[in-house]
């Protein structure tokens, strides 16, 4: 087994990377998007928190969750807008798009990172079988008729999510 390289946040922090990837603990990892139906599901995501009033959208915006940890979650959305350009306040609510080839483990790790940092509100959005998930204090549970943040500020029909 070969030794691996880690990579210092300074360097992580002012390259490039397409996609974007996750930094965990000086080490990159890559995140799955670029399917259709994840970038569809993503836009339909964006468009439907768009008419929302007083509320701040960022897709695929790096999020710092810990001194050495970075997060790109597919949709940060924020009650006020952070001045910093890689933000350090935990979003309002995180959403992520499962991918078929994501590793079930690696993707709890990365709710469990936005929870660590405060982040109040997680949901996942399954688009291979059109469920939707909360991630509340470690646990998973099913979604079936409305997303709602735990102040009801923030809700989404399932059903437009599948149309």
């Amino acid at each position: 087994m070969g030794a691996t390289t880690l990579i210092p946040v300074e360097e992580y922090l002012s390259s490039v990377y397409e996609p974007d990837c996750d930094y965990v603990d000086g080490q990159l990892e890559d995140r799955n998007v670029g399917e259709k139906d994840h970038s569809k599901l993503q836009f339909k995501i964006q468009l439907l928190l768009s008419r929302i009033p007083g509320i701040f959208i960022f897709p695929e915006l790096r999020i710092r969750v810990a001194p050495i940890r970075f997060r790109v979650p597919d949709v940060a959305v924020y009650l006020t807008e952070p001045a910093e350009q890689v933000f350090t306040t935990p979003p309002f609510l995180v959403i992520e798009i499962l991918s078929p080839e994501e590793p079930f483990s690696g993707f709890i790790r990365k709710l469990t990172d936005y929870s660590a940092m405060g982040c109040p509100n997680i949901w996942i959005v399954d688009p291979v079988r059109s469920k939707a998930y909360r991630y509340e204090g470690e646990a998973v549970s099913e979604v079936h008729d409305t997303f709602c943040t735990t102040d009801s500020r923030i809700a989404i029909e399932l059903a437009h999510l599948w149309q």
